[in-house]
């Protein structure tokens, strides 16, 4: 499977589609006019509308496009908290970062490990306790904002590779900017919707006896009409277009999860065990067409113009080219016996929320069987228990944070526990001290993982101690005059994800930049890169060469060595590479990864850098 010819494919298909809105818009907007014309205005004059025509279509047309948009921004604020705002509209509970229950803690388990794996942050985590198909949404404006939300049945009926292969597909979702197209759709949909509703008040109240009093009634009346006719039908054409845009979408979300996970088995066994469950992947939630778009199985039996996913059958074949229906009947069997035995293990009652019930253990192999996911295991796994702990909390895990800037120098430290002391207290001093040596003896492959776990629940905290949490950061790692790599990038990270979550809805779009335009930027990142992964300047230059030449083939190239004070150049290059177009920002990717492997090593300094350099582009981090 090409995945990245699927996605180019896709993202044309997508812009194609959401240009056909615009078009639909327009036409909704023409049809409208039209009829306010023909209850109201005159009759054309010579072959032309006579003048006091031109003025009353003008005041419709900005009318309902004011109406359509300010109903559709009226929706998408209403959602301006996020995944968070999407998930609990449909009833689900957050599955807390402490939880005890062995299944909720595989859930988080098997998320944090596709978060450390991909170079994301770790999202927000939730359940629907009452839904016992098999389904799963990501909803955010960014991978910052995002939230991941499973049903019940994901937790009852998928072993640990398939609940990864889903997980992997919503991670794409998060990856590939369809959060925030799918939350512009919802508001679309809702604005051309509130036309029909208008039209009926309009109707109500508009055409009612006062108003046929001075023989306005019928003219009124007609336009209501109007309203509802036209709002229904541009809400018809709205889903089918809908619909179709989730298709294109949700296929390149299936390429990527076999992409992340580099396996099929996973994905296509939930696919094939929606196909044999009567529960199938349907939502018993009021709301479910409103998100159906967003959800990794159908939300109920629609007809195939409204499908929102392509046929499971289809989906599976493109997975597994050699499957065959009968292998559904086999699992169908082996699932009824599996039913029918008595479970050998349950697990003990749910605490995540009223309303969640007992949820059975599900066997599943303990290991995250892909290299990616089990080095990203392996290093969760071995983060100290008390720092483990301590990240599951806003207040120590802002502590744990803060513990990571400390030196191991006595000098140095004594004037960064000042710091801290006078920047929160002598609690948060406390805690930073008692955590310290611990967060000291962490492998350096670990800091940032620890950070990333730390994540969710630093964004609880509020503005002002988020504020004072990234002045105090910076102002440890600056204690000794300096700023080696391992706090800048740990700075960097926090910066740029905080930031982000306070204000999600600024997370930029796709860049418009080629290669090209952005030379130097990528010359200087490229540098970096290889000054940091190499000790002596001749194997930088070598690196640096391979990096440029695959960015820009058949090229010559000068090599300069970045600038010692290199990292406010650096961030600045970082911005503006974050405006190139998605295949340029593959192919510098390709580039660095070109020059990281140079050597035949992967030091920790290129893949910290290289991940610090995927999250300010909003890119996935290379597998």
């Amino acid at each position: 499977m090409d995945f990245f010819a699927q996605q180019a494919r896709v993202r044309g298909s997508s812009r194609r589609l959401v240009v056909l809105f615009a078009l639909a818009v327009i036409a909704i907007v023409a049809a409208i006019d039209a009829v306010v014309w023909l209850a109201m205005g005159q009759h054309p004059v010579e072959g032309g509308p006579a003048p006091s025509n031109l003025p009353l279509l003008a005041t419709t047309t900005v009318v309902v496009l004011a109406g359509i948009g300010l109903s559709s921004l009226f929706r998408i604020m209403s959602l301006a908290g996020g995944g968070r705002k999407v998930a609990e509209s449909l009833g689900a509970v957050a599955v807390p970062p402490d939880t005890r229950d062995p299944v909720l803690r595989q859930l988080r388990n098997v998320i944090e490990e596709v978060a450390i794996a991909a170079g994301v942050p770790v999202p927000d985590i939730y359940l629907m306790p009452d839904e016992p198909g098999i389904n799963a949404f990501a909803a955010g404006y960014s991978a910052s904002d995002a939230a991941i939300c499973v049903t019940r049945g994901c937790l009852e009926q998928l072993n640990r590779d398939e609940l990864q292969g889903v997980i992997a597909h919503e991670f794409s979702h998060v990856l590939n900017g369809d959060m925030r197209l799918n939350i512009r759709l919802m508001g679309l949909l809702f604005g051309i919707m509130v036309l029909a509703i208008v039209g009926q008040r309009v109707i109500w109240f508009g055409g009612g006896r006062s108003s046929r009093r001075d023989g306005g009634g019928n003219q009124v009346w007609m336009i209501g009409l109007a309203l509802v006719v036209v709002g229904y039908i541009g809400y018809f054409f709205a889903r089918l277009i809908q619909a179709a845009v989730a298709r294109s979408r949700e296929s390149l979300a299936d390429a990527s999860a076999v992409q992340f996970t580099r396996q099929t088995d996973g994905i296509a066994g939930a696919l094939k065990k929606i196909a044999v469950l009567s529960e199938g992947s349907s939502l018993q939630a009021p709301n479910k067409q409103e998100v159906a778009h967003m959800l990794f199985g159908e939300a109920g039996r629609f007809n195939a113009l409204f499908a929102t996913h392509p046929p499971l059958l289809e989906r599976i074949r493109a997975l597994q080219p050699g499957f065959r229906e009968e292998e559904l009947r086999r699992l169908a069997s082996t699932m009824e016996a599996a039913t029918a035995a008595p479970l050998a293990t349950e697990a003990p009652t749910r605490a995540t929320g009223a309303g969640v019930p007992p949820l059975p253990l599900v066997g599943a192999s303990l290991a995250a069987g892909q290299p990616g996911f089990r080095r990203a295991d392996a290093v969760r796994r071995s983060l100290p228990p008390a720092l483990v702990a301590a990240v599951q909390q806003p207040e120590s895990a802002l502590a744990a944070v803060l513990a990571l800037a400390i030196s191991v120098q006595a000098d140095i430290r004594r004037l960064q526990q000042r710091q801290v002391a006078d920047a929160f207290g002598d609690d948060v001093f406390a805690a930073v001290d008692a955590l310290a040596n611990a967060v000291a003896s962490l492998a350096p492959e670990s800091r940032l993982p620890l950070a990333a776990l730390a994540f969710p629940v630093l964004k609880q905290l509020s503005d002002g101690r988020q504020k004072t949490l990234l002045d105090t950061l910076g102002a440890l790692v600056r204690a000794d005059g300096r700023v080696d790599l391992n706090e800048y990038c740990l700075t960097r990270l926090l910066r740029l994800q905080l930031l982000e979550a306070r204000h999600p809805r600024r997370a930029p779009l796709d860049g418009l930049k080629k290669l090209p335009a952005r030379r130097d930027s990528v010359a200087l990142v490229c540098a970096v890169v290889a000054s940091h992964g190499n000790a002596d300047e001749g194997a930088a230059r070598r690196a640096w060469l391979l990096a440029m030449q695959s960015c820009f083939p058949n090229e010559a190239f000068t090599w300069r060595a970045p600038p010692a004070a290199w990292q406010a150049p650096f961030e600045q290059a970082l911005d503006q590479l974050d405006e190139l177009t998605p295949p340029a920002k593959e192919l510098l990717i390709q580039g660095l990864v070109s020059a990281i492997r140079a050597d035949d090593t992967i030091t920790t300094a290129e893949a910290e850098l290289l991940r610090v350099i995927c999250a300010s582009l909003h890119c996935p981090l290379p597998l």
